[in-house]
Order: structure tokens, then sequence, then C-alpha cells
């Protein structure tokens, strides 16, 4: 098997994935080697060599927690797309020794909690309500890149992927302003304290305890008053909602709240900044986007899928299944590694060059995993792809330069959410 292993910059692949592909095996050191390199803080800049090594390796390996690590888009797609295989049990084999718990949600949960849950939040989280916030994406990614273009550089993470979904979804929700940077930083701890416990210092696990702490008080307050006094915002018809006389709990509330906070706008933060940073890096593709805008869209599934924010999840078997030849017995935890999924070869033409064409004008080609698939499949998708198409359709028409000042720049240690700390740019109007 010949493999390419390549970092999102698109360097040449490294000796150790070279010299091991040909040969048709991988050594047992260079195997756990890629498997530590795939976990640890020091590669979060470029995963994707060890990633390589993976697919080399084998279909199924023995990964971290009494896992198998799955790097393959076929067995990934799989398993995402077979109700057997539960996403349940995640919170426990990540967390099982946790002082706090999580708010629950339907991420969590299976049929028929699942299908209850997910179908009352689908009602109040529509796309008509998703669309009419695309004036206000506008008006603040303008705002942004006004300020960006007086001083000349900026920290594009700092200054404008975070502000970006962070105040589109306060504003959805109905949060106040003077709120918005409280909750950026309950949804940063909690975010962090989505990795698993064994890799988090005592330090990172009491940030999370408090900020799950305030998460629950603050939302808990503002579900309690948009029951009591509903207005046009998002808390308020998810508090109204209901269907046969069913609607949601508090609890389920604070759960749904937690998802769209913390997973829709954590990721969409690093979704943007992956994005960017891939358009520098291949300026070629921004030189196509500013000529053809209209790509912004597709631009956003590629970025999705050649450096996606959510690099791992888990599932487990709940019953007795046979995935690519292999029988799991119910209550095997596999890790699928989304991120290597999505530059798998074998399902993806040049699967490690970045193209902004490659889901454009209806062309036939595999669908990321980057938002999952079957049950568990992203319901705020079709915001995501809203508020980060507007976001690349700006930078690519209003900045005539956009030049990298830190390559690679500084990443987070997140595992689960991935993304850089920092991307201080150089901008011209």
């Amino acid at each position: 098997m010949t493999t390419t292993a390549t970092g999102p910059e698109g360097q040449a692949p490294t000796d150790a994935a070279t010299q091991i592909a040909p040969a048709g095996g991988i050594s047992a050191e260079v195997l756990g080697q890629a498997v530590i390199d795939s976990f640890d803080p020091a590669w979060r800049h470029d995963p994707y060599r060890a990633y390589g090594i993976l697919r080399a390796a084998g279909t199924f390996l023995p990964g971290p927690l009494g896992t198998s690590l799955v790097p393959g888009y076929a067995e990934c797609a799989a398993i995402l797309a077979d109700p057997v295989w539960s996403h349940a049990e995640e919170s426990e084999l990540l967390h099982p020794a946790s002082d706090v718990e999580l708010p629950g949600s339907f991420l969590w949960m299976e049929p028929p909690d699942h299908t209850r849950l997910r179908g009352l939040v689908s009602r109040a989280f529509t796309p008509r309500t998703i669309e009419a916030t695309r004036p206000t994406a506008r008006r603040v990614v303008d705002e942004l890149l006004d300020r960006a273009l007086a001083v000349g550089e900026l920290d594009l993470i700092e200054e404008f992927a975070y502000p970006l979904p962070l105040t589109m979804i306060c504003e959805l929700l109905g949060v106040p302003a003077s709120e918005h940077a409280a909750v950026r930083r309950m949804s940063a701890g909690i975010a962090r304290g989505l990795d698993p416990d064994d890799l988090l210092s005592p330090a990172e696990l009491a940030e999370r305890t408090a900020a799950v702490g305030e998460f629950r008080e603050f939302f808990g307050a503002l579900v309690a008053d948009r029951r009591a006094d509903p207005r046009d915002d998002l808390i308020s018809a998810l508090a109204q909602v209901h269907a046969e006389g069913d609607r949601l709990t508090t609890t389920e509330m604070l759960g749904t709240l937690l998802i769209l906070v913390v997973a829709g706008h954590e990721t969409t933060v690093n979704l943007i900044g992956n994005g960017v940073l891939a358009l520098m890096r291949n300026p070629d593709q921004l030189d196509a986007l500013r000529r053809a805008p209209e790509l912004a869209l597709p631009a956003v599934e590629e970025m999705l899928r050649f450096d996606p924010p959510a690099q791992v999840t888990t599932r487990t078997a709940r019953g007795e299944v046979t995935v690519a030849g292999r029988v799991f017995t119910p209550g095997e935890a596999v890790i699928l590694v989304l991120g290597s999924a999505n530059r798998d070869p074998r399902a993806f033409d040049e699967a490690d060059r970045f193209r902004i064409d490659r889901y454009a004008g209806g062309a036939r080609v595999n669908r990321h995993l980057a938002l999952g698939m079957g049950l568990h499949y992203c319901l705020g998708a079709p915001l995501v792809r809203l508020e980060v198409s507007e976001a690349l359709r700006a930078v690519a028409t209003r900045l005539t330069g956009i030049t990298l000042l830190a390559d690679p720049p500084p990443y987070r240690p997140n595992i689960v959410v991935r993304g850089m700390s920092a991307l201080p740019v150089r901008v011209a109007g």
C-alpha cells in the first residue's frame, strides 16, 4: 500500500512514511509512535503525518482506553451510519472518574430518547430561523473586517474567528451583549474538558467543573426567565416548543444549549481559522475564491474535509456487529479518527490537496465525515455553513492581501475540538 502523509500545508511526505509504506508493513515501534503523535499536543499543528501511518498500518488498531482506532474512511462511515453503534457511552468512556456531570443532551443519547429530543429541538431550530441570521452574520463580518483593515494586522482567531460565531449564537439564543464574554469563558472551559480526563491537568479539570457550574447557573436563569416572559429568541422558542403535550424539561434545555453553545461555537471558530489558514497556504485557491465568490459554500465543505475541527469521536457496539471482516461484541468501543478518514486516498482523489471546487457543481465525490452521519448528524450544520461561507466570501472579496505571520501558528492542546490558539496575519484592503 502506498501512503501519502502530508500536513495541512501540503508538505512532502515524511521520511518515516515513505520508507515504511513501500515495504508493505509498519513496525510496532513506528505504529506506536504514530498513535502517540495522533493525540500529542506537540503535533496538534499536523496530526495528518501520523494519520497516514495509521491508515497504512491496518483497518483497526489498538487504541487508548481499551478501544480500537479506526483511521479509514469506509470503516468510519459504516460505523457512523449503523444504529447498532451507540454514542451514549462517550461521556463515561472519556470521563469515567469525573466529579462533575456534564449537562446531558441528545448528543449522548440513542432512540427513543434521542428521537424525541432531537424532534422537539428541530421544531425550534428551523431552516427559516437559521436563514434569518444571515443579515447579522454579514453585519458582524463587515464590522470585524473594518476594524482589522483600520489596523492592518490582527490575530484572526481572537479578533475574527471567535467574535463572529460567539455573537451569532448569543444573539440567536437571546444572551445580552454584556454577557458574551462570560459565555465565551464558559465555552472554552467546557470544550477543553471534553478531552479524556487522563489528558487533563488538575487545573483543567477544576476549570471544567467551574465552567459547568457557571453554565448551569447562567443558562438556567435565562431558561426560567424565558419560560415566564418569552421573547423573540431561540431560548424562548425551545421553552415553548411542544409536540402532543411533550415539552423539553429544564435539564434537557440545558443539555441542548450546551451543545449549541460549546459544540456549535467552538467548532465554528476552529473551522474559520483552519479554513483561512488553508487559503493562505494555498494562494491559488484563495485567488480562485476571489474570482468566484460563489465557491464559498463548496469551499466550506472542502475545509470540513481537509482540516475538520472535530478530529475524533467514539462509538460503542450495542450488539454483535461485523465491520470490514472483524466481529465486534457488545460493549466494545472504537475511536473514529475522522481527520484521518477525511484524508483517506481510497475515498478521495488527491486527498491531501486542498481544492475549494471539490464539492462544487454537484460533483460526484464522497461526503466528508466532519459533521457526522446517520442519527447523530450535526443538527447545527446549516448554521455552521452559513456563518463560515459568509466569513470566507468577505475575506476573499474585501481583502486584497492577507499574509500569514507565523507558520505553523500555535495550537491549543485540545484533541476532541482541535484548533489554533492564535493566527496572526497582516491584511490589506
